[in-house]
């Protein structure tokens, strides 16, 4: 059965492997020149170290990833809130959580693919799917096309064509913040663990995630209108003026940062929906349940989708539009439930209210952190073969 996935990013590429290994003919359509590697780091927690070590790259992906033992939560003047265990996490799941940029993450699925001998087909922007005849044809904007037996829209939360074609919406919500995110190095050792440092302020949030003693990934996001990026301010001004007096990892991060080298993204996600599939077509990842970063599953769950969209065409290769409405029954609760947690747990963190944020950081301090993470390790080990 030949595949056509539009869509290089981790979901695309990872579908594209995991198809492949099932004895799928698979192509993959990416709209740019060149992979966008919007984003600067992914945690890969248990369950999607689980799917790397599925795909065959979980050891390689760890000669480059740091293995976080601990996350530290604490105000924007450095008041302790408390710690998450991420150790007692992975030991509840069965896997590591690994920490790393996100260039290497797919430079490693970009070489797998070219281990399986998958096409990658660069500046193929499509530009709709139509249905003609029993089956579907995907367009290009150079005019060409392709009518595959399966067609999977791995295509972002943006201005993805297979979720126009099967919802007749593909407009994502903007949720009322937005992040600068980099990478920094430092010249000396700075984290003789790699524990992750999370810092709310009011309306305001910092993540500081190592992938080595000197190295990290790191987000600042601060409340803000949809209108912010298209106006004509000093956007680093801005971030440096954000996080000014905030503990000093911070400060390192914020007055070295400059346009060359940090990026501010607007924060979309989209409402969950009942359906993933019409006719041919199937959506996964960001284009089926984009969540926002504050969930922290974005990578872990399009690897997930990757994994079980081919245990369900494996199981039922004679009959895919089942195999497609199981892969839905399958995914969409999940998906659904981190969606919804991502946007809560951001409304809480870039409220503008101070006397909420105090009640906030109050409740995170009386946190019983160990049943947090029991309640994680359970949440995301939902479906796999992992953990207890």
């Amino acid at each position: 059965m030949d595949v056509a996935i539009l869509g290089a990013g981790v979901a695309g590429l990872a579908s594209a492997i995991a198809l492949k290994q099932i004895g799928m003919t698979v192509s993959v359509f990416e709209r740019r020149g060149t992979v966008h590697n919007l984003g600067a780091g992914i945690v890969c927690w248990p369950n999607a170290t689980f799917v790397l070590s599925e795909l065959g790259i979980l050891d390689e992906l760890s000669t480059v990833a740091g293995g976080v033992t601990s996350m530290r939560r604490a105000t924007h003047n450095d008041i302790a809130l408390g710690t998450l265990n991420i150790r007692d996490l992975d030991a509840a799941m069965g896997f590591p959580s690994l920490s790393v940029l996100r260039e290497d993450l797919m430079r490693i699925l970009l070489e797998q693919v070219e281990q399986c001998d998958i096409p990658i087909h660069y500046a193929a922007h499509a530009t709709g799917v139509e249905r003609v005849g029993d089956a579907c044809r995907v367009q290009f904007a150079d005019g060409s096309s392709v009518s595959p037996r399966i067609i999977v829209g791995a295509d972002g939360r943006m201005n993805s064509v297979a979720r126009q074609y099967i919802t007749n919406d593909n407009q994502p919500v903007y949720q009322g913040f937005v992040n600068w995110i980099g990478i920094h190095r430092w010249d000396k050792c700075v984290f003789d663990c790699l524990e992750i440092r999370d810092y709310w302020g009011v309306g305001a949030r910092f993540g500081i995630v190592p992938v080595s003693s000197d190295t990290a990934y790191w987000a600042g996001g601060i409340a803000a209108p949809e209108s912010f990026l298209t106006n004509d301010s000093n956007q680093i001004a801005q971030l440096r003026q954000s996080f000014r007096g905030w503990p000093s990892q911070v400060g390192d991060i914020v007055f070295s940062a400059a346009n060359s080298n940090t990026k501010c993204v607007a924060l979309y996600d989209h409402d969950p929906v009942p359906c993933w599939h019409r006719d041919n077509v199937m959506m996964i990842g960001d284009a089926a349940h984009a969540a926002l970063p504050t969930s922290g599953q974005g990578a872990a769950q399009a690897l997930e989708d990757a994994w079980f969209l081919a245990r369900e065409f494996a199981a039922l290769p004679n009959d895919p539009e089942n195999a497609m409405a199981r892969f839905t029954e399958r995914r969409s609760k999940k998906t659904s439930g981190i969606i919804i947690g991502g946007r809560n747990f951001a409304s809480n963190l870039f409220g503008s209210d101070a006397e909420a944020c105090a009640l906030r950081d109050r409740n995170a301090q009386q946190t019983d952190y160990a049943s947090l993470v029991a309640g994680m390790a359970t949440g995301w080990s939902a479906g796999l073969p992992i953990g207890g």
